[in-house]
């Protein structure tokens, strides 16, 4: 973006407000000298005990009329507004109050100079690529990964998958974990999956605690439709989008899983490249 194209920004922030609290007035002040009006949701509004005025809306639309979006928090909070703002152009600029914050464009010590940046249009811009997820219920879009997964209490899940027509494998686990290259650094690498750069267009399915000496994780193609089906003869499993509730698999029930352009579009800072995000979030390959 170009200096001035920034007119109207929105602003979400996760729970703990006693930690957002301070850099939300950084932020007005900061919007101020720039003209730039703050929108904040109902849900914003009280959870900060904001008032109107001074460039700042409360109990706002949210969804039109934004040109750039704020998320105060952890990679939850970056996907929700990512999920939020898919499809709309609107770019989501993170700012890390969290524990990794993988996806966030700063990290909290930074944030004053953060938002000068934002405001003046100083970044780029990542598209990043979503799952969409299909069942009789619905269908529901992943900027992360989509889990499938035992419910608690429950015996090891069956899960057989498939990519077109052809069934790939059959494995006894806890769950499986379908990731796109955004997502790649969550739930997939605690399985053992590989990291995929932004921009690898594709997405990867690993298991989680798999009771097999030959499961292994597989890279699909960006074309290609994948399958699950629940293979228990009694027992449902539960399907999760970017770690929140979705859907059940009923024993013997499918889910299809496939790659979504769905439009995220995620602020980054020309300097803040993957792979600087990497060595900084999950430390050195190797020793120094």
């Amino acid at each position: 973006m170009s200096a001035g194209d920034v007119r109207v920004a929105s602003v979400y922030t996760h729970r703990r407000i006693d930690e957002t609290a301070p850099a939300i007035e950084t932020l007005r002040r900061v919007a101020a000298r720039h003209g730039v009006v703050l929108r904040f949701d109902q849900a914003e509004t009280d959870k900060h005990g904001l008032i109107p005025g001074n460039g700042v809306e409360c109990g706002a639309e949210t969804q039109d009329g934004v040109d750039l979006c704020f998320a105060l928090g952890g990679d939850g909070t970056i996907l929700t507004a990512l999920r939020q703002y898919a499809g709309t152009g609107v770019p989501v600029f993170g700012v890390n109050f969290g524990e990794i914050g993988f996806l966030a464009t700063v990290d909290r010590d930074t944030g004053e100079a953060g938002f000068e940046r934002a405001l003046t249009g100083d970044f780029e811009v990542m598209r990043l690529p979503g799952i969409e997820l299909r069942n009789d219920g619905g269908s529901w879009i992943a900027i992360n990964d989509v889990a499938i997964h035992r419910k608690p209490g429950n015996r090891v899940a069956d899960l057989s998958y498939s990519v077109g027509s052809d069934e790939v494998g059959r494995v006894r686990c806890d769950g499986l974990v379908v990731a796109t290259p955004a997502g790649s650094t969550g739930y997939n690498l605690a399985n053992g999956g590989p990291i995929m750069a932004w921009g690898v267009e594709g997405y990867v399915v690993s298991f989680i605690a798999p009771h097999s000496l030959t499961a292994r994780a597989l890279v699909v193609a960006p074309t290609d439709v994948l399958t699950v089906q629940n293979r228990s003869k009694d027992e449902p499993a539960d399907a999760t989008v970017d770690g929140r509730p979705a859907t059940e698999i009923q024993a013997d029930g499918r889910l299809q899983v496939s790659f979504a352009d769905c439009g995220a579009l995620l602020a980054q800072l020309p300097e803040a490249t993957f792979y600087m995000r990497l060595r900084q979030k999950f430390g050195q390959l190797a020793a120094p």
